[in-house]
């Protein structure tokens, strides 16, 4: 039985879509950016660098997967890769697609404005893409 523990902050502002081989696959709740987050379920662990050399090389192999799956999806004029850990201290990597144009373009998606709940139809729609990009 694992002991991991999704912290709350990720919990209230993600939702869960699926479980990889390593992480958790969540959709950010925000709709003004596709934006997804990686949560190695791993627990106490804020680096990758604390993650075995194993686990490092799955995550790496589903960030790849991930953002290979989203610029199909989406045509995205670049795919943003971070793992920050300033606010939320659990390990987590953004994988966030971005277009030229979009809110906040070029800038930092963080601090932008307040979220935008997603339309449940167009949330339909971006996840199911997704799943057929990723399948």
């Amino acid at each position: 039985m694992s002991d991991f523990l999704l912290d709350e902050r990720l919990a209230r502002d993600s939702d869960c879509l699926s479980k990889l081989g390593l992480c958790q696959l969540r959709l950010m709740k925000d709709s003004r950016w596709p934006w997804l987050v990686l949560v190695p379920q791993r627990s106490g662990v804020s680096e990758i660098f604390e993650l075995t050399p194993l686990d490092q090389a799955v995550l790496t192999f589903e960030i790849n997967t991930v953002a290979v799956a989203l610029q199909k999806i989406t045509g995205a004029t670049k795919i943003n890769v971070g793992a920050l850990g300033n606010v939320v201290r659990q390990l987590h990597v953004h994988v966030i697609a971005r277009k030229e144009g979009d809110p906040n373009w070029p800038g930092p998606v963080w601090g932008h404005g307040s979220a935008e709940p997603w339309d449940e139809a167009a949330r339909q729609a971006f996840v199911d893409r997704l799943n057929g990009a990723l399948a």
